[in-house]
């Protein structure tokens, strides 16, 4: 059941359609992606898991994080990145990578593009990277400080500017 909420604004916002599939390639911390699952339901995003997972798809911690928004997450697993690309054959993917010079915003977003996230650890394969040189993106941080963003807060700041670009 969903919360009723006593402040809830409306905004004017063209959801694309096709909406924007958010692709995680070998997510380990099931918090993570139970974020980012709340998340595409906020956004009316399709999630896509490629595996191998660090976790169960029906774990405690994954469930917990996307709270009770689960019915409103369209979610596929893929077994292996092949299997993704032949059932959904995405016509247009976006990379994210903390070793990018191109700015995430600097990609130029439409409706039903795909955005491609790695692993908490490891961040995307590098086979994966060399076959898309000129589609991979960063976000610009401090890295004297840290090393990259939390993976879901990461998949927020591009999702929200690829729905500005869209969202006119």
């Amino acid at each position: 059941m969903k919360h009723a909420h006593m402040r809830k604004a409306e905004f004017d916002v063209h959801w694309p359609a096709p909406p924007l599939q958010v692709v995680l390639v070998h997510p380990e911390i099931p918090p993570n992606t139970g974020n980012i699952a709340r998340l595409c339901a906020a956004t009316g995003s399709r999630l896509h898991l490629i595996e191998p997972l660090g976790f169960s798809i029906t774990n405690p911690q994954l469930r917990r994080a996307g709270l009770d928004y689960w019915d409103a997450i369209q979610v596929r697993v893929h077994a292996s990145w092949a299997a993704f690309l032949e059932a959904v054959a995405p016509p247009r993917m976006f990379f994210y990578s903390t070793g990018s010079a191109r700015r995430y915003n600097h990609a130029s977003h439409h409706a039903g593009d795909t955005l491609v996230f790695g692993c908490e650890t490891k961040g995307l394969p590098d086979a994966l990277l060399a076959e898309y040189p000129a589609q991979v993106y960063g976000i610009p941080i401090q890295t004297q400080h840290v090393r990259s963003l939390n993976l879901s807060s990461a998949v927020a700041v591009v999702v929200y500017e690829a729905l500005r670009q869209i969202s006119p």
